[in-house]
């Protein structure tokens, strides 16, 4: 079950700024920076992983660790903020160019979660249409790659549409001195560059070769 708990808006740093940028101004801030991702290239090709299950596990643990990337608002419009977020992510089908979505529980036990999400990516490679998997819970977030693409910048979202508080995330195409990029869009009503900041900078640290070595292995 998903758990989570209401925010105090009145005992909140964010309160003047979540009411402005949800009432009077209602935007996205968007943001995308190059990773560097030999370490983590190195790590998968070492040990016998896949890389983008593996980057999922790394995104979904950083923003599990920054609070403002798991808020959403409950069916009273009260600011509310999950325990812990899912992985909604995209398969891709060679075959016709189209592509399914499909989410894994997570867990921090990488072993456990690399072992689910592998074997959920297997059953969507089979299926056609946009939903693989039944059941999405409410708590997601979502998580793609495009790796023919090596952008500078992206921006998705709803047409007429609020601003999405669960973050958007997508991967690109690493170049030849494996820089990738990666590019991150949430609610400014939550977050602001600082935490997209801070999501950047733990990622970097997530996939470093001492952070693998002494914790995936």
């Amino acid at each position: 079950m998903c758990r989570y708990r209401k925010i105090d808006l009145e005992q909140w740093a964010r309160k003047e700024h979540y009411l402005y940028y949800t009432n009077s101004l209602n935007v996205e801030v968007n943001m995308t920076a190059n990773m560097d991702v030999s370490e983590l290239l190195t790590f998968c090709h070492t040990n016998g992983y896949k890389f983008y299950p593996t980057l999922i596990y790394c995104v979904t643990k950083v923003l599990n660790r920054i609070e403002n990337f798991k808020m959403f608002k409950d069916k009273n419009g009260d600011l509310c903020v999950w325990d812990s977020l899912v992985p909604n992510y995209t398969i891709f089908h060679e075959e016709d160019h189209t592509f399914s979505d499909c989410w894994t529980d997570f867990t921090d036990d990488f072993d456990s979660f690399y072992k689910n999400i592998t074997s959920d990516m297997e059953l969507g490679k089979t299926k056609r249409g946009i939903k693989v998997k039944e059941g999405q819970p409410a708590n997601f977030y979502c998580v793609s790659c495009t790796p023919w693409t090596a952008f500078t910048a992206v921006s998705s979202r709803v047409v007429n549409g609020g601003a999405a508080f669960f973050p958007i995330i997508t991967a690109g195409k690493y170049d030849e001195k494996n820089q990738m990029p990666l590019n991150i869009t949430i609610a400014h009503a939550v977050a602001d560059g600082y935490h997209i900041g801070l999501f950047f900078e733990y990622l970097q640290k997530e996939i470093s070769k001492e952070y693998l070595n002494s914790n995936l292995e």
